[in-house]
């Protein structure tokens, strides 16, 4: 962690019509576990493939099909659990959840409810620098996916895509202990970022991979505080949720949708119905999709076709022995040991593929020089080309040997742009590109000396104006940088200037 005192943001407060009120939000994060086969059976779990080809028949519900647990599946849940500091349950048990959905072929989702296979942990959410909350983590339970319908292929039939049944999710379930919509999408950002580190889940959200549950209450100010010390929810308001968000621009618009909704209907005498809800981006609000249901309503039972899941506390070690650096414990040392500002170490950690590349560039350099190339040279004209770290047509090598020619005074920063567009745009060795072009800078003083004066003689109105004005320096500073190409050693110029316009 941070060797930093962080202080904690201020809740939402929303103006009603007669009292201000507080936002009370907890998430359900829907994980799709990274893994090549699904949660009960062999089938694959690529994207993209032709509708209803990675179908088992356990998949598919067909008689006599009994599910078999796919072991990776539970490591990459425990993975996580250690990811999150969570409890990690040594004895866990699957339950069966009934309900009929025309995509969901057995009738039933095979779930966790009575014994999750991780328990509490906690999730440090950035919200600025210095500015973070701690968000608890209830649970997290393994779970299959239901598969797909699609109603716009056929003006009088709706199909069924059962490629996604099957597949492995982790529920991710939050504390309501998160107190805005901004802090709401940056709890969700922090939590992909933390899965992609940990190689659980790829976050893909336009996939379908990570989606979220949104639980959103209102409650006086005050009230929190009281649920806090008590526990109890009925300091909370009532709350309804909002399924399947997977953007945190919508996550953000739906909150404060559904927070001033229910401040109306509460402030008008009437009462919230507990309920599950949809947004609609189009309109921007929220609909009712159905009452709340209830765990009795599900009729929960435990599963008979599994046995209670038993894994030891060795194999729970082996496990954390290998979990990577996470992103709190690489910003710090970014922070610690490169001298970056904590801005620079956040924006350089927010994937794993960047802090790579950075590492790679730093590597024996400037830490705080290698971090300003890389975020504003090379991650600017990614961010302007819509391009991922991946696509980078410059090296963490290439990057570097520009570095390097600065260092060495080959080069002066204006060349060093220059050379990085050369290098971004066609390639090549940094070194060999400066050689063959002639871009080394000019360090030999005579030379920078005869320009200078040539420049002194040609100006004496300017030179008597710099006199007495020494901010007027500049302009010769900018006319020898022009006679010379611009290769002039900027260091020595000024010197030089200061020298001559002093004498």
């Amino acid at each position: 962690m941070l060797d930093l005192t962080y202080e904690t943001p201020k809740p939402k407060v929303i103006a009603g019509a007669k009292h201000d009120w507080e936002l009370v939000i907890g998430m359900e994060v829907h994980a799709q576990v990274s893994s090549n086969a699904k949660l009960f059976s062999g089938a694959s779990t690529k994207f993209g493939a032709e509708p209803n080809s990675n179908v088992a028949f356990v998949d598919a519900a067909m008689p006599g099909m009994l599910p078999v647990i796919n072991e990776y599946c539970v490591e990459q849940a425990v993975r996580t659990g250690l990811g999150l500091k969570a409890e990690i349950h040594l004895k866990s048990a699957f339950d069966r959840k009934n309900y009929f959905y025309p995509d969901l072929p057995q009738g039933y989702q095979i779930s966790q409810l009575y014994e999750p296979i991780v328990g509490e942990g906690e999730v440090i959410v950035d919200m600025g620098p210095g500015v973070a909350r701690k968000v608890r983590i209830e649970r997290i339970h393994l779970e299959q996916d239901a598969g797909k319908s699609v109603h716009d292929m056929d003006p009088n039939m709706s199909f069924v895509d059962l490629n996604r049944t099957g597949v492995a999710l982790m529920e991710i379930v939050s504390r309501p202990d998160i107190r805005g919509p901004e802090e709401a999408a940056a709890y969700v950002t922090k939590m992909r970022q933390i899965l992609r580190y940990l190689g659980t889940c790829d976050g893909n959200m336009q996939n379908g991979n990570l989606r979220a549950d949104v639980n959103v209450s209102v409650c006086r100010p005050g009230q929190y505080e009281k649920y806090m010390e008590t526990q109890d929810f009925s300091h909370l308001g009532t709350r309804c949720e909002i399924k399947n968000m997977n953007s945190m621009r919508f996550i953000q618009a739906a909150i404060e949708y559904e927070a001033r909704r229910q401040i109306a209907i509460v402030e008008t005498g009437g009462s919230v119905d507990q309920e599950t809800r949809l947004y609609d981006p189009d309109k921007n609000e929220t609909r009712s999709m159905r009452s709340k249901e209830e765990a009795h309503d599900y009729r929960y039972f435990p599963c008979p076709d599994l046995l209670p899941l038993e894994i030891e506390q060795g194999w729970v070690d082996d496990i954390a022995a290998s979990l990577p650096e996470l992103p709190d414990e690489k910003k710090a040392r970014f922070v610690n040991d490169f001298g970056l500002t904590e801005y620079d170490a956040s924006v350089l950690t927010a994937d794993v593929e960047s802090a790579d590349y950075f590492e790679a560039v730093a590597e024996g350099r400037d830490g705080k020089l290698a971090a300003n190339w890389v975020i504003n040279e090379l991650f600017g004209r990614l961010n302007r080309e819509d391009h991922a770290i991946t696509d980078s047509p410059v090296s963490p090598a290439q990057l570097g040997g520009i570095l390097d020619l600065i260092k060495s005074d080959t080069i002066s920063g204006k060349i060093a742009k220059d050379l990085f567009e050369i290098v971004y745009t066609e390639g090549g060795e940094p070194a060999e590109i400066v050689e063959e072009r002639g871009m080394k800078q000019v360090t030999d003083t005579g030379a920078i000396e005869a320009a200078l004066d040539q420049i002194i003689a040609d100006n004496p109105a300017q030179v008597e104006k710099a006199k007495i004005n020494p901010k007027l320096a500049g302009w010769f500073v900018g006319q020898v940088m022009k006679a010379t190409g611009g290769k002039a050693n900027p260091k020595a110029v000024n010197q030089l200037v200061a020298q001559k316009l002093g004498d």
